[in-house]
């Protein structure tokens, strides 16, 4: 309502022209000095868009009319699009998709890091857009999504979910029927294991009062066909955690590795929590084929970090190498080195590796992965790397020929990209999950290197997600 009472009547702008798509997915069009983010908009499309949330420059709106339906559209393949958070370009093309990807991190490397990309190489393609992923991690609450039209008063109205989290509401659960990120048997564990809750009368977590049995349910699957799941109890008792496991393990029996935890913090992070086995190890393998001749394998726990899409991690790790151009005598300095999976895949081509990551717990994945692959010549610490990679310890362990750094989505900490111009190491290979930051770092680093090679990758299809890997080469008139 407005002030005088009277319904507010939402602003209309006809005939947009949608030229462009933001990052969170919406479309982006003008009205003369007007930006518009438009839902479920494709760049393209001109439509009639009323807008919804109005600031003094930009507007959200949505599609009222679509008068002319852009070349880049097409039908979404998942019941869920649109109220899900995740696969918000699913109504793009696959082709287009990947050009706006590419887009991207040209934007971001011309306009914030000013370096030329010409030479910038064509995005690689994800061989799967489907059933890509190894991890997904799912929500039990007693607070279900309801679509339009659901009584929210109606007493016998099942509020009980599994599945993801709507965008910007953390207390409430899409139930999710099909997902087409992870293979099965991850769909007919998901909905298995809520139908035999729901049947048993075990309560879902309510995240407001920090009551209920059922938490969160994580599910790892790997190329070698071991699979994980992880039942994340709250408050439940004894019975119902041997009743829901003995369930899982007797429908499916080709889990090989069942854990549960029992969090009763206020948050849902496991990474303080005990894991408990329930039938089988604590961990299953990926494997992956280094192009030396060797097979990496790597232990994957329920704490671990690994890429999420095997396939292009692969791709991404091959980039890296190829990158690099190793000649086999080099030390090389591997940032935020995780679970030490590039580590590892490089070992055998270098003289020798040395790893840094903050999270005490990935770094102890590093070293068995090297122990399981009889790989001697890496070394791993743990520490926040600002604090870590300081002059004593460059001095003790030796000046890199190669620096690789894979950094969060933060990108690297000023101090951290400081430390790098002062190492001065002769090759960097900049691996980014977000094109802005690493655009950032690059703007500092771009006065004693060179941006030599740059591609880009896609790891996540239907997301505007898009992976970087840049090779900067230090100059010679310095």
């Amino acid at each position: 309502m407005g002030r005088s009472g009277k319904p507010r009547v939402n602003k209309v702008f006809e005939n947009v022209t949608v030229i462009d798509i933001a990052e969170e997915g919406k479309g982006v069009g003008k009205a003369d000095d007007f930006v518009l983010f438009i839902e479920k908009a494709v760049p393209g499309d001109i439509a009639d868009i009323e807008v919804y949330r109005s600031k003094k420059n930009f507007g959200e709106g949505k599609i009222i009319r679509l008068i002319q339906p852009s070349e880049h559209r097409t039908e979404a393949f998942c019941e869920h699009f649109g109220t899900c958070g995740g696969c918000k370009w699913q109504h793009m093309t696959y082709d287009a998709q990947l050009k706006f990807k590419q887009k991207a991190v040209h934007d971001a490397l011309t306009r914030i890091a000013k370096i030329e990309v010409e030479h910038m190489d064509a995005i690689v393609p994800s061989p799967a857009d489907r059933y890509y992923r190894n991890k997904l991690e799912y929500t039990f609450s007693n607070k279900r999504w309801l679509y339009d039209g659901e009584n929210r008063e109606d007493e016998t109205l099942d509020m009980n979910a599994l599945g993801f989290h709507i965008p910007g509401r953390f207390d409430k659960i899409l139930n999710i029927n099909h997902c087409y990120l992870q293979a099965e048997p991850s769909n007919d564990l998901r909905n298995s294991i809520n139908q035999y809750a729901k049947e048993q009368g075990i309560s879902y977590y309510d995240v407001r009062q920090h009551t209920g049995a059922l938490r969160n349910l994580i599910i790892r699957t790997s190329s070698t066909g071991e699979i994980m799941v992880i039942v994340v109890f709250a408050h439940a008792d004894e019975e119902q955690v041997n009743k829901l496991m003995s369930f899982v393990d007797a429908n499916f029996p080709q889990v090989t590795s069942l854990l549960y935890i029992l969090n009763t913090k206020m948050n849902d992070t496991i990474f303080d929590q005990e894991v408990v086995s329930w039938k089988g190890p604590e961990y299953i393998h990926e494997e992956m084929a280094n192009g030396h001749g060797k097979v990496i394998r790597f232990r994957v726990g329920p704490k671990s970090f690994y890429q999420t899409n095997s396939i292009q991690a692969l791709k991404l790790y091959e980039i890296t190498r190829d990158f690099a151009q190793f000649k086999g005598d080099e030390l090389v300095y591997d940032l935020y080195t995780g679970a030490g999976t590039i580590a590892n895949f490089i070992a055998d081509q270098v003289r020798e590796v040395v790893g840094v990551e903050y999270v005490p717990t990935a770094i102890d994945d590093a070293k068995v992965n090297s122990q399981i692959n009889n790989i001697t010549n890496t070394k791993f610490f743990a520490g926040d790397m600002k604090d870590v990679l300081v002059a004593d310890f460059v001095a003790e362990h030796g000046k890199p020929d190669v620096i690789i750094t894979d950094p969060p989505r933060a990108g690297m900490h000023a101090d951290v990209v400081a430390r790098l111009m002062e190492i001065e190491a002769p090759k960097i290979v900049y691996v980014s999950c977000n094109a802005a930051t690493q655009a950032r770092d690059l703007l500092v680093l771009k006065e004693k290197y060179d941006t030599v090679k740059i591609q880009p990758v896609d790891m996540f299809p239907h997301t505007q997600h898009v992976e970087n890997v840049v090779l900067l080469t230090l100059r010679d008139d310095l």
